[in-house]
């Protein structure tokens, strides 16, 4: 199985942890956000990841050569400019569409500032049994940002804050606002009907895909551990969390 860490931003929220460093090299519990990602993937049975890089790039592929790629095959994808999650993805597109043998197998997209105990088994088999292009890790949490899905955990718009206006791309009677984990299941296919180009966020894209009445489905994880890295304060409540074994990297 294959996947993608988004390890390119430039981690202005973890300041002054990011001054050095990329914040895919940010420690949390003496392990990196990198390694702890890459360690994760590869307990769910992960053995070919393209990272991409741009802030401290050489610093990541100095670090993966270090560690002698975790002993998996580790592809790097270089942005000379930062291309956001969707121009990220369609820059590596090659990799998940390289051969013919698993050209259907769905891949993991992970950003490397969040850590979970999301069960990505059971996000696969969700994705495949009901057939979706994309899967998204939802949880019910405050966010700045919600997408809405219907009752059958379908993409149908989303929304800024509690208070404004949704924008709805696919009518529904009811609509659930969950928050966004950074973590997706996708099978390939969807590759190729990226139309957007330059620096675009996937998420435009997945919008734009629901209304078109393709399968962009919610996985719930409300009764898994989920956070956030991309603040100081976040990284040493989840140190703390490691170290009491509320999670386990």
């Amino acid at each position: 199985m294959k996947a993608m860490i988004l390890a390119a931003g430039l981690g202005t929220r973890l300041r002054p942890l990011t001054n050095d460093r990329p914040k895919a090299l940010v420690e949390v519990g003496r392990h990196t956000l990198l390694e702890i990602t890459l360690r994760r993937l590869l307990h769910f049975g992960v053995r070919e990841v393209i990272v991409n890089v741009h802030h401290f790039a050489d610093m990541v592929t100095d670090y993966l050569k270090k560690n002698d790629n975790f002993g998996i095959r580790i592809e790097i994808s270089r942005e000379e400019v930062l291309l956001d999650t969707g121009g990220g993805l369609k820059k590596a597109a090659w990799f998940f569409q390289e051969g013919s043998s698993n050209a259907d197998e769905p891949f993991l997209l992970h950003n490397v500032d969040v850590i979970s105990t999301i069960d990505l088994h059971r996000m696969l088999l969700s994705h495949r049994q009901k057939q979706a292009l994309a899967t998204l890790a939802v949880q019910k949490r405050e966010t700045s940002r919600y997408l809405l899905f219907d009752d059958q955990n379908q993409l149908c718009g989303r929304r800024a804050g509690r208070d404004q206006e949704p924008e709805i791309v696919r009518p529904s009677a009811r609509t659930q606002a969950r928050a966004f984990s950074g973590i997706h299941v996708i099978s390939p296919r969807l590759l190729s009907m990226i139309e957007e180009q330059g620096v675009f966020s996937i998420i435009p894209t997945y919008l734009r895909l629901a209304a078109q009445g393709k399968r962009i489905l919610a996985f719930p994880a409300d009764e898994y551990y989920w956070r956030d890295l991309g603040k100081p304060e976040n990284v040493v409540q989840a140190s703390r969390d490691i170290e009491q074994k509320i999670v386990e990297v």
